[in-house]
C-alpha cells in the first residue's frame, strides 16, 4: 500500500467572531459542541472503489443547532482537504438532521487530494480528509451561523489490478417488509450491485405481505412505489408468495420484480415434477453462480427456470455444458452439491461435497418422515436454505442425513457446537444460515 506524504490535516478550534460593518452587519457565531455536534460513528478506515462509487459511504447525523428562537435551520455539509476549511467544499444541503455521501463523492475529493488507484503511480492511495457543518437560520446563508464539531474520515483508494472486472457485491440497499422479515425483525434481504451504476439486483424468496427497499436497515433513506415507478417514501408495495427476482434502478427510481428460480428436476429428485417443486438454487455473488445442495436418488436429472419446461437445460455429451433442450444428466444415489454458470454456461454436478441440512422434531420427526432439508453452500462454509416450514419442537444440523457430524448449540449462545443440545424451533416459516467458519448461525422467523 502506498503511504501518503503530501496530505497534512490542521485541524483549528473554532472561535467566537462579533464583528459590526456599518452597513450590512454579520453575526458569526460558534454553537456549543455539546449543542451541535455530529451523533453517528465513522469508520476507522473507508476503502473506496470504481465498482462500489454508487453505494453509501456514510450517512452523517447530528442535534439540532439552536439559535435561541424558533425558525427553520439548514444544515450545509462541509468537506475540506487541508483541514482548516480555507478551502471548504459545500457537498449537500438539508434541513433534516441527516446527509449521505456515496463511495464516488469520496472518491472524488481523495482525487482532489492526491490520491489515485495506480498500483504503478508514485501518488498515495490512502489518505484523509475532513467534514464539518454549517448550519443557519432560514435559506440565505447571510447572517449568524454555527460550525460542528469536525469528523477525519480515512479513505483508502482500492489499487487496480489485472485480475479482471470486480463482479458483484453486496449493495447498500435491502429489502423489508412483511413479505420478507415483518418489517426488521431481522436484516433486510440483500441486493447485489450490476454492471451498471445506481442499478441493483436480487435473488430472493417472498412471502404474502407487503415490501420496501431501503439503506443500511434503516428508514432514514425508503423507497416505495407502484406500477415499476419508486417513490421515496412511497407506498409499500404489495407481493404474493413466491421466488423473485427484483431490480432496482435508484437513478431512474424504477423497479421491476419477476418471478425468477432455476431448479433440479427430474427422476433423481421429484419424478419430473409430479412429486414435488424443483430443488431451487441459490445464488452465490462471490462467484455469480447459482448453487444447489440436494440428496438425489439413481436416476436423471435437468435444470429448469421457473418449474416449468419452456426454458431448460441439460448436458448433451456429458462434458459439462448447459445445452438448451439437452440430454438428461445421470446420477447415482448420494449428496450433490450443483452449481449452474449462466454466464459461461457449464454445469458442476460434485458428489464428493457434504451437505448440511436441518433434522429434528421441528422439522422430520429426527429423520423418520423424510430426508433432512438440505442447506446449500453457497461460499465456502457457509450454508443456507430458505423458505423451510418447521414445527413446534427442536432441531439439530447433520451433515448427509447421517449422525456422524452434527451440531446443536449448547448454551443456547448462538454458536453451533459439535454434538451440541438441540434447539427449539417454533412453528412457522424460517430462513437458515449456517457458518461452519465461525461458528455462528441462525434461525430467522416471522
Amino acid at each position: 500500500m502506498k503511504k501518503i506524504s503530501i496530505l497534512g490535516l490542521f485541524i483549528f478550534a473554532l472561535i467566537n467572531i462579533n464583528s459590526c460593518e456599518t452597513e450590512d452587519e454579520f453575526l458569526f457565531t460558534t454553537q456549543d459542541p455539546a449543542g451541535f455536534v455530529f451523533t453517528n460513528s465513522v469508520q476507522s478506515n473507508y476503502v473506496l472503489s470504481n465498482a462500489t462509487s454508487s453505494n453509501l459511504g456514510e450517512r452523517f447525523t447530528w442535534g439540532n443547532a439552536d439559535f435561541g428562537s424558533p425558525t427553520n435551520i439548514t444544515y450545509e455539509l462541509q468537506s475540506s482537504i487541508t483541514g482548516d476549511f480555507t478551502d471548504a467544499t459545500v457537498l449537500d444541503t438539508s434541513i433534516a438532521n441527516e446527509i449521505a455521501m456515496t463511495i464516488g463523492q469520496m472518491m472524488s475529493i481523495a482525487s482532489e487530494a492526491g490520491l489515485d488507484d495506480d498500483p504503478d503511480s508514485p501518488a498515495p492511495n490512502t489518505g484523509a480528509f475532513s467534514v464539518r457543518l454549517r448550519a443557519y437560520p432560514g435559506d440565505t446563508g447571510n447572517g449568524t451561523e454555527a460550525f460542528s464539531d469536525v469528523l477525519i474520515l480515512n479513505v483508502e483508494l482500492l489499487e487496480s489490478t489485472d485480475s479482471g472486472p470486480v463482479g458483484p457485491m453486496i449493495a447498500e440497499v435491502g429489502i423489508v417488509g412483511s413479505g420478507y422479515n415483518n418489517w426488521g425483525a431481522y436484516a433486510d434481504g440483500f441486493f447485489y450491485t450490476t454492471g451498471m451504476s445506481d442499478v441493483y439486483v436480487s435473488y430472493v424468496t417472498l412471502v404474502d405481505g407487503e415490501i420496501k427497499f431501503r439503506l443500511n436497515n434503516d428508514w432514514g433513506t425508503n423507497w416505495g412505489g407502484s406500477g415499476g415507478n419508486l417513490v421515496q417514501d412511497g407506498d409499500n408495495i404489495a407481493v404474493t408468495a413466491g421466488d423473485y427476482k427484483i431490480t432496482v434502478d435508484l437513478a431512474n427510481l424504477t423497479y421491476t420484480l419477476e418471478p425468477y428460480s432455476w431448479g433440479v428436476v427430474g427422476s433423481a429428485w421429484n419424478d419430473w415434477g409430479s412429486a414435488g417443486p424443483d430443488g431451487k438454487f441459490y445464488y452465490d455473488y462471490t462467484t455469480d453462480t447459482f448453487k444447489k445442495g440436494i440428496r438425489l436418488m439413481d436416476g436423471e436429472m435437468k435444470v429448469r427456470f421457473n418449474n416449468d419446461w419452456g426454458l431448460n437445460y441439460g448436458d448433451t455429451g456429458a462434458d459439462g455444458t448447459l445445452d438448451q433442450d439437452g440430454d438428461n444428466i445421470a446420477v447415482t444415489a448420494g449428496h450433490y452439491l450443483i452449481t449452474i454458470d449462466l454466464n459461461a454456461g457449464t454445469v458442476t454436478v460434485d458428489n464428493t461435497a457434504s451437505i448440511l441440512g436441518i433434522v429434528g422434531s421441528g422439522f422430520n420427526d429426527w429423520g423418520g418422515a423424510g430426508d433432512d432439508f438440505a442447506l446449500t453452500e453457497i461460499q465456502e462454509g457457509v450454508f443456507y436454505g430458505d423458505l423451510v416450514t418447521l414445527l413446534d419442537g427442536e432441531i439439530k444440523f447433520r451433515a448427509n442425513n447421517d449422525w456422524g457430524l452434527n451440531y446443536g448449540d449448547t448454551g443456547a449462545d448462538g454458536t453451533i457446537d459439535q454434538d451440541g443440545d438441540n434447539i427449539p424451533s417454533a412453528a412457522g416459516p424460517a430462513r437458515v444460515w449456517l457458518n461452519t467458519n465461525t461458528g455462528e448461525y441462525s434461525v430467522l422467523q416471522f
